[in-house]
């Protein structure tokens, strides 16, 4: 098993499926790689539509919601892969991603993780922005050799927003290496529920973020 894909989900009735196909039609070895769902306690039809998905994938089901950094270590947890990728559940990906991405990381074994770049999309899928993923990074899309993350103790599950950042931090308060590709592999789904918009959560986790780095 060469790449674990993470999905963390969360009443995403609307979107899951779309992200589910999305890891599935990798032009990848289909034996290499294995696509891990972690069903965090949602109470719309998420949990249906991942059932049609059930024999081509691994789903978790937490009972209860913990949030999604704690869904994202019980699946990094649960997988096989060498390297972890994370895709949101409202999200979806070109089929290239892993492809190109893993074979960064075997032709480069001075990086730990390889990001790339990103397109914004609207509720229809219609291009709207190309964003640098290494000059405004997100936490999705970026391959990490699991042994780096194990090495930092993987998303702090105290963090229901910026946990990328946090995450971002520890990689490299251990000089881990992050390099980005510029190709437009990962899209990025905006929408009247994304949790950027809510402006207390944001504010809540920007403290935390830098009282805990002394920022």
């Amino acid at each position: 098993m060469e790449v674990s894909i993470i999905i963390a989900v969360h009443n995403a009735e609307r979107y899951i499926g779309r992200a589910v196909r999305s890891a599935l039609d990798q032009k990848f070895d289909k034996k290499a790689f294995e696509v891990i769902v972690v069903n965090d306690g949602s109470t719309d039809n998420t949990d249906k539509i991942l059932d049609y998905y059930k024999k081509k994938i691994k789903i978790i089901n937490l009972k209860k919601k913990k949030g999604l950094a704690f869904a994202r270590n019980e699946g990094i947890r649960s997988s096989n892969g060498r390297f972890i990728v994370c895709l949101d559940a409202d999200d979806y990906i070109h089929t290239d991603l892993i492809y190109l991405e893993s074979t960064f990381l075997y032709l480069n074994p001075q990086w730990d993780a390889v990001s790339c770049d990103y397109s914004i999309v609207n509720e229809h899928e219609e291009h709207i922005k190309r964003v640098d993923g290494d000059e405004k990074p997100i936490a999705c899309g970026v391959m990490f050799r699991v042994e780096r993350l194990i090495d930092i103790g993987l998303y702090d599950p105290e963090f229901e927003y910026n946990e990328e950042k946090d995450l971002r931090i520890k990689f490299e308060n251990k000089n881990y290496i992050v390099k980005n590709i510029q190709l437009p592999l990962y899209r990025y789904r905006q929408h009247a529920n994304n949790l950027s918009k809510n402006k207390a959560i944001v504010k809540k986790y920007n403290k935390k973020l830098i009282e805990k780095h002394n920022l």
